[in-house]
């Protein structure tokens, strides 16, 4: 693939990201994407043949920045009950994304649970990426593997329902409220 061609499929999957975080994945169509990405139907189809083959795609380059994140987060900062509140801060950082269209991840897997022609799990594994490197904080907080994977999974509760909360009464100061409450839980571990 020529390096124009890839840029133009970069572009394709970060619209397509856009989009779907948006609009959601069952309401974006390939003309909504083409359109957007400034391309024709033809030319769209030479990177992509079908709507799943784009959401696989743009699972694959979110699951990367994921890693990269948690990874640059790793790196920033040695102490883990730090790394936990970064998450934790995370959710604060979005707030105005977060009212409008939900969590970019929490969103989009409660929307491909309910496809039966559309393979979710590759979407729960985004999910899945955050809850492991949480337990591995916990574990680096002298926890057993059952304790963090217990509190592993409170934080994700916490934070997806801090987000559906958040959106559901568009309520920013709920979402910053709720944000410093868990990571006061998280420092008292």
């Amino acid at each position: 693939m020529t390096a124009k061609a890839e840029a133009i499929r970069q572009k394709i999957i970060s619209t397509a990201d856009d989009l779907f975080y948006r609009q959601g994945y069952n309401h974006t169509s390939f003309s909504d994407i083409s359109k957007a990405v400034g391309i024709s139907r033809g030319n769209f189809y030479y990177h992509f043949k079908t709507k799943d083959d784009i959401l696989a795609a743009v699972i694959d380059n979110r699951k990367q920045v994921i890693m990269q994140m948690l990874q640059h987060w790793s790196e920033l900062f040695t102490d883990p009950k730090e790394r936990l509140n970064q998450y934790i801060d995370m959710i604060v950082g979005y707030q105005d994304n977060i009212i409008k269209y939900g969590c970019p991840v929490g969103s989009v897997c409660s929307e491909l649970i309910k496809l039966k022609n559309v393979n979710y799990t590759d979407a729960t594994e985004m999910i899945l990426l955050f809850r492991d490197w949480i337990i591995e904080q916990l574990e680096l907080m002298g926890y057993d593997a059952e304790k963090s994977s217990h509190h592993a999974m409170h934080i994700l509760t916490c934070t997806q329902g801090i987000s559906l909360m958040g959106q559901a009464f568009r309520d920013v100061d709920y979402i910053r409220r709720e944000a410093d409450a868990l990571k006061h839980w998280i420092n008292q571990l």
